[in-house]
């Protein structure tokens, strides 16, 4: 009897090893669609959220895989995380270079806001436009384009000939 329950000890912590540490299967979200819905959807606050709950729903340790990738992808990701801490804005335009964005708050003002990370430092376009703003060189340039010369509507009928 005794030998029994050593085997079933043993058959049960060799489950629990297994189970322990084997390869868990997480679905990942595509980089490039979280992208997308950061470029184009950006001035709504439900698409951030719907965003920031597809973030939440990841494993903690496969959120820090992520933010840890080298290049240009990690970037990206912190801007996406950025976002989560810039709903306090009417509208929020993602611009990418040389700012990351362009936030407005209507009756307050417009912040251009760059997103580092870690020890980043500022590259020479961003420190110039930087330097542009803080001495107050910023203007509103309307422009208007006159029309081209193209006709207004153009006849896309084929000449039939029978």
């Amino acid at each position: 009897m005794e030998i029994f329950l050593s085997i079933m000890i043993l058959v049960l912590l060799a489950i629990v090893m297994v189970l322990l540490f084997r390869t868990r299967k997480v679905d990942m979200p595509d980089i490039n669609e979280l992208e997308n819905k950061l470029r184009f959807a950006l001035a709504s606050a439900a698409s951030v959220k719907e965003i920031q709950e597809t973030l939440e729903d990841l494993p903690h340790d496969v959120l820090e895989s992520i933010t840890r990738s080298l290049g240009q992808r990690t970037g990206k990701l912190n801007e996406l995380l950025a976002t989560f801490e810039l709903t306090q804005y009417d509208r929020l335009f993602y611009l990418g270079e040389p700012v990351d964005f362009i936030g407005v708050k209507y009756g307050e003002g417009i912040d251009f806001i760059e997103v580092k990370t870690g020890r980043a430092s500022l590259s020479k376009a961003e420190r110039e436009l930087k330097d542009l703003i803080e001495c107050k060189l910023v203007n509103y340039v309307p422009l208007s384009v006159s029309k081209i010369g193209f006709p207004e509507e153009i006849d896309t009928r084929e000449s039939v000939e029978e």
